[in-house]
């Protein structure tokens, strides 16, 4: 089997895999990433990708498709070969992921609902992170996290700070360091709409749309830019020092609304469950004690860069 070693989220993870394409998909999502210092100290996880072979059962048999069984990093997994499936053991430090030949016809969905989702699962859990549904812009390690429900603007609101200079963390998933609020990221993608072009000039605009579209389960399409290539600015962690949530309510005279601290706990707890379950989302709702503000809609999404400036 032929492998992969790369610093993820503050840990080292070795990648094993049977498969050249789907390592294929692991250089596509983690190659080139900014790294962080001293990552000699990082935790070691290990992650086995196996892609099952082609098969199946044609409508109509007697019987049920055979089980398979595979192992790797300590783990030892059974299912049926069209299956695809992935195996998190914190403990161990390590996880499997099958993927079915079926499956691995969507590049896109087979990289990000099963190799990143294993990744982050076992990031959050052996270093005891907090996961945030959330974007991360900032400059000289000093971030601020954008929060907002879907189509309030986070992926708009990132490509224009990129524009203006700032440095890029997460535009999806933030992993947050629940005492210390040091954030971490997988800065490789940028998922825009096309209507977010028309704020943009040609010349970026251009580069966009020369990226590959993805399909979302929902049907949504958008542009896969790829973060990792000139003008955008990439940074491994950030320390939080502000959050934003966005909006689509029109601006008055200012886009920046303050919100008090009791505000700033509602509204993050309301809008990530998935953090919001985490062991240590006790000891984050204590220390983030950071400015809020809610950011309204301008006549410009370049207004939103200039007003998060103010904030750093």
């Amino acid at each position: 089997m032929a492998g992969r070693s790369i610093h993820l989220l503050g840990s080292r993870v070795e990648f094993r895999s049977n498969s050249p394409k789907l390592l294929s998909l692991v250089d596509a999502a983690y190659q080139n990433l900014p790294r962080r210092r001293n990552s000699t100290l990082a935790p070691q996880m290990r992650i086995t990708l196996w892609l099952s072979a082609a098969g199946g059962r044609a409508a109509g048999a007697r019987e049920p498709p055979p089980l398979s069984t595979l192992s790797g990093a300590g783990l030892i997994g059974a299912a049926p070969e069209s299956s695809s499936f992935v195996i998190v053991s914190p403990k161990e430090r390590a996880a499997i992921v099958a993927v079915s030949s079926e499956m691995l016809r969507f590049p896109y969905h087979t990289r990000y609902e099963l190799i990143e989702f294993a990744v982050s699962s076992l990031s959050v859990r052996v270093q005891r992170l907090v996961p945030l549904h959330a974007a991360c812009v900032g400059k000289r390690g000093r971030g601020i996290l954008l929060l907002g429900r879907t189509g309030a603007g986070k992926s708009t609101a990132a490509l224009q700070c990129a524009l203006a200079g700032f440095e890029l963390l997460s535009e999806d998933a933030v992993f947050v360091a629940p005492a210390t609020l040091r954030a971490m990221g997988v800065p490789n993608f940028l998922h825009l709409r096309a209507g977010s072009l028309q704020w943009v000039e040609r010349p970026v605009a251009a580069m966009i749309r020369s990226s590959p579209v993805i399909r979302r389960r929902s049907g949504t399409e958008k542009f896969e830019v790829d973060l990792r290539q000139e003008p955008f600015r990439l940074a491994a962690r950030m320390k939080i020092v502000a959050v934003v949530f966005l909006t689509r309510r029109r601006a008055g005279r200012s886009l920046l609304r303050p919100l008090s601290n009791a505000q700033l706990l509602a509204g993050i707890a309301d809008q990530q469950a998935w953090g919001a379950g985490a062991v240590e989302w006790r000891l984050f709702s204590k220390a983030l004690r950071v400015p809020a503000f809610e950011l309204r809609r301008g006549r410009h999404p370049r207004e939103a860069a200039d007003a998060l400036g103010t904030l750093l």
